[in-house]
């Protein structure tokens, strides 16, 4: 079982104020589901709206934005946590997968990636808008990236929100084409391919 597997203790950080607190990272489970479903809905609506709208955003909930189980099942996916809240969630993927829930059907491929020739994916990050730019979401990069080493990719690949591409651009990923999702509403949500070198 590799570090990332494990889980581990993090440094305390500074939350709010002179608040110290001690989070921990580890990996998600079913049991998390209802929470992981309320911290995506929170993320989304309240991070997002400096560059989608409203309706963009409901209709994305649920499709582009939200539970892919097939990340808990392989443990790939991780969650920080403070006396039993969610602060943070993302992960990695060895499946063709880029992007998308459970019920996000058009972008589903649960083939098994080639670490000789593929890029692994990273996958869903989110974080509750009262807990940004803390460093959770760059703690929960370097552990997948860890364990993309880990697991022999030497290439990775995401498809950002428009919100959070500065994100992974400051975490080394390079940006590629655009794209417009289409939404089961009419409407269309904007992401951002990128890639990074291991």
């Amino acid at each position: 079982m590799t570090t990332a597997q494990r889980g581990l203790e993090l440094e305390p950080r500074s939350l709010l104020g002179n608040c110290q607190l001690m989070i921990n990272i580890r990996m998600a489970v079913d049991d998390d589901i209802p929470a992981l479903e309320q911290l995506i809905r929170l993320s989304v609506r309240g991070l997002q709206r400096s560059h989608y709208s409203d309706a963009q955003m409901e209709a994305a909930l649920g499709s582009v934005f939200g539970i892919d189980r097939q990340l808990i099942r392989d443990q790939t996916y991780f969650v920080i946590e403070h006396s039993a809240e969610l602060l943070a969630c993302g992960g990695w993927s060895k499946r063709k997968t880029l992007f998308g829930s459970d019920h996000h059907h058009a972008t589903r491929d649960d083939a098994e990636l080639d670490p000789t020739r593929d890029a692994a994916r990273v996958r869903a990050f989110f974080v509750h808008p009262d807990h940004v730019r803390q460093g959770f979401g760059r703690a929960i990069l370097d552990t997948c990236e860890t364990a993309i080493r880990a697991a022999n990719f030497k290439r990775i690949e995401l498809a950002a929100t428009l919100p959070g591409e500065a994100f992974y651009r400051a975490c080394g990923y390079q940006p590629g084409i655009r794209e417009e999702v289409p939404l089961p509403n009419g409407l269309s949500l904007g992401i951002v391919h990128m890639s990074k070198v291991l």
